[in-house]
């Protein structure tokens, strides 16, 4: 079923706000899929954050001419499902692990701001921590040594009060 034009304006508009927020596109070939595994697909993409549309690559071709993905143009032949991500990795992380289950779904390419992305590349980019990921560990080493210096600190007061239920015991035995 083909649009028509009024509706392909709003398609254009919706996936123009979304590549002008987005750090990386990866789209894959989705023939053979079946509905279940499209639908388990699409929520894993919305738990991940990922917008996941299933486009018309002449439309995709036409919003993406004039940003800083135009280097994907000219990979976009066939039946696409295209992975938009403001994280630059989460698209390639919600991709690469349901490639893993289902070969039916083989990625195609990519794009990282204006970087073309292959197979091999996408499969590198899906193996980086996710920027939450990141952040974590960082506050985690940050906050190790001050952890540390608190229970340090700590440690001098509980010693001191079992020294003196020590003595305190030491007495009740003697008496």
């Amino acid at each position: 079923m083909s649009l028509n034009r009024q509706e392909k304006a709003i398609v254009i508009e919706e996936i123009t706000a979304k590549i002008g927020d987005a750090q990386s596109i990866v789209v894959a070939e989705y023939r053979g899929l079946d509905v279940a595994s499209v639908y388990l697909l699409r929520k894993s993409a919305r738990d991940a954050g990922v917008y996941l549309k299933v486009l018309k690559n002449s439309l995709a071709r036409r919003v993406i001419a004039d940003s800083k993905f135009k280097s994907l143009s000219d990979k976009l032949v066939g039946p696409l499902i295209y992975c938009i991500s403001s994280d630059p990795v989460a698209a390639a992380k919600v991709l690469a692990s349901f490639a893993k289950n289902n070969d039916k779904l083989v990625i195609k390419a990519g794009a990282l701001s204006s970087s073309l992305l292959d197979y091999n590349d996408i499969i590198e980019l899906a193996i980086i921590p996710s920027r939450e990921e990141l952040i974590a560990r960082l506050m985690a080493t940050m906050q190790a040594p001050v952890a540390k210096f608190v229970r340090t600190i700590n440690e001098v007061p509980t010693s001191f009060v079992r020294v003196l239920s020590a003595l305190h015991d030491q007495k009740n035995l003697s008496s």
